[in-house]
């Protein structure tokens, strides 16, 4: 057998060359980058080089990590992502694109492996902390805000929801209710909002679809018989002209330093203001705050802190609410902070509501999982200590 004859060298094309002279300034910048990074950090390398670390792939891991930290990474990752909406309207791999105009995030269309598995576990801490917080007088109510994507099927156009996700807030329910835990569903109240319950380019409730769960939560609340106390919501409300709002799922895109006209189409938003009003002191014991304490807290999620969900849910039960929600927490996040916070310890509610995201029942489990529920002792000297019980 003759051995192949080698492929006929064909002369460059001018694109070509001015590609080729592209990828060299490209990559002597990338390598002026990697100078300048190693001289003002001290060395791209971690600090401890091991052989183990070098076989295992901890210290190839790390390297790549400190270089994904460079000013020219974090500018060709914006650029490419940039490209990619332009040319094919690709929104990178957290968000997904329904029906035009509509932006949804890719973590609620995610079936994880074990997924019953984990909203099982998560579903005996909820069940293990309400019956702790019963021992010492504090109602909880878990609250349940439905993904997005199913809430708003008539906007996904061609993108595909899994079918096995169908179960899961039925699942989560069941076996809350059926552990005595009170949890309540807000799909039904967010498929009654006469406009949109979500924004579009946002993975949050709208202004209207927060004030429907918080009349939901309220009238759940009123049937629970517990006793809302004498602290006044203090809102102020005003209207506020129509106006841009941003969304975060076009910040998570990596689409927000582009020019407004190159973004998905904004939204213009007409909403409300509420501006919390001190209230005037009517008795010595308003004078040192302690009629003012409300008797209910909320935790959770960014839920719970965007749409002025909190005040409207203050307006509804026509008391005040401590609002104790982190930006960012999943599921335990928020749950975690408070228990250990000087607010619980000093001045426990009456009723905590527990508020949750549909995405985060199945997900794979986490440290802020597990939830810690301080366990009150009074010291020799009356001091009150604070021990945990991890559940």
């Amino acid at each position: 057998m003759e051995d192949p004859k080698p492929l006929p060298q064909l002369p460059a094309t001018p694109a070509g060359k001015v590609v080729a002279v592209i990828l060299m300034g490209f990559l002597f910048a990338g390598l002026i980058g990697n100078i300048w990074f190693a001289s003002t950090t001290g060395s791209l390398l971690p600090h401890a080089v091991s052989r183990a670390g070098i076989l295992d792939g901890t210290v190839s891991k790390e390297l790549a990590s400190r270089m994904a930290d460079m000013p020219i990474a974090a500018d060709a990752a914006r650029a490419q992502r940039a490209l990619g909406w332009l040319t094919l309207h690709d929104l990178g791999p957290r968000v997904r694109q329904g029906c035009p105009g509509w932006l949804f995030l890719r973590d609620e269309l995610n079936v994880y492996a074990d997924g019953d598995r984990h909203l099982a576990t998560r579903a005996a801490t909820v069940a293990a902390v309400q019956r702790e917080l019963a021992g010492h007088g504090v109602a909880l109510l878990v609250v349940v805000v439905p993904d997005k994507s199913r809430s708003e099927p008539q906007r996904l156009c061609s993108l595909d929801r899994p079918a096995s996700l169908n179960a899961r807030l039925h699942d989560w329910t069941s076996r809350l209710s059926g552990t005595g835990v009170p949890v309540l569903d807000l799909s039904p109240a967010l498929h009654g909002v006469p406009g949109d319950a979500f924004f579009r380019t946002d993975t949050h409730w709208t202004q209207d679809g927060a004030g429907a769960a918080a009349q939901a939560v309220a009238q759940r609340i009123r049937a629970m018989g517990v006793p809302l106390g004498s602290s006044k919501p203090g809102y102020r409300v005003t209207s506020k002209p129509p106006a841009r709002r941003p969304g975060d799922l076009v910040r998570l895109a990596g689409l927000d330093d582009l020019p407004l006209t190159w973004q998905p189409t904004p939204e213009i938003v007409a909403s409300r203001d509420y501006s919390h009003e001190a209230q005037a002191a009517s008795s010595a014991d308003d004078l040192f705050g302690d009629a003012d304490l409300p008797n209910i807290a909320v935790i959770g999620t960014s839920y719970s802190t965007t749409s002025d969900f909190v005040p409207q849910l203050a307006l509804a039960l026509g008391t005040g609410v401590g609002n104790f929600a982190r930006e960012g927490a999943k599921f335990g996040g928020a749950a975690r902070a408070y228990f250990a916070s000087p607010a619980y310890a000093q001045t426990p509610p009456r009723l905590i509501v527990w508020e949750l995201d549909e995405r985060d029942l199945q997900s794979p489990l986490e440290v802020d999982d597990t939830v810690a529920v301080p366990q009150p002792r009074a010291t020799d000297s009356g001091t009150p200590h604070v021990e945990s019980s991890t559940l």
